[in-house]
């Protein structure tokens, strides 16, 4: 099963402050550890808020965009990580083994809902297989 790790910001991802070299050392060997066991198929921090944009379309077509920071969440992302376990307890262990390496921090694990996991009768045949087609093409830009 794929998973989505989300890791909450907190005051100094926030600001933007850079983790210290020895911590980006231990980071880049679990990192590597993660990925040589197959776990890991993506990761990356994000930018700080007040980089970012909200967009919200509302019923009856109202648009707006809003800019950061976004002040008044009261909980933010700092970074993802996708990967893929045989289940969920095994993505705990792994986020769990994360999270000793930065020495805090919170994370949510959300399991992905895969196109394969919804009932056939739910779309239409020549609606998956064009949904097939483009999920290639992620697929390619992805592992280039």
């Amino acid at each position: 099963m794929r998973f989505l790790g989300l890791m909450k910001a907190d005051a100094e991802s926030e600001a933007g402050a850079l983790p210290a070299p020895d911590l980006m050392v231990r980071m880049g060997e679990f990192m590597e550890e993660v990925a040589k066991a197959g776990v890991l198929l993506s990761s990356d921090g994000l930018m700080p808020s007040r980089f970012g944009k909200r967009v919200k379309l509302e019923d009856g077509g109202r648009l707006s965009v809003i800019n950061g920071p976004f002040t008044e969440s009261k909980e933010l992302v700092a970074s993802y990580a996708l990967f893929e376990t045989k289940t969920i307890e095994e993505a705990v262990e792994w986020t769990t083994r994360f999270l000793k390496v930065l020495g805090r921090g919170e994370c949510e694990i959300r399991p992905i809902l895969d196109f394969a996991d919804l009932p056939a009768e739910f779309i239409p045949p020549e609606a998956a297989e064009k949904e097939q087609v483009w999920r290639e093409e992620m697929a390619k830009r992805t592992s280039a």
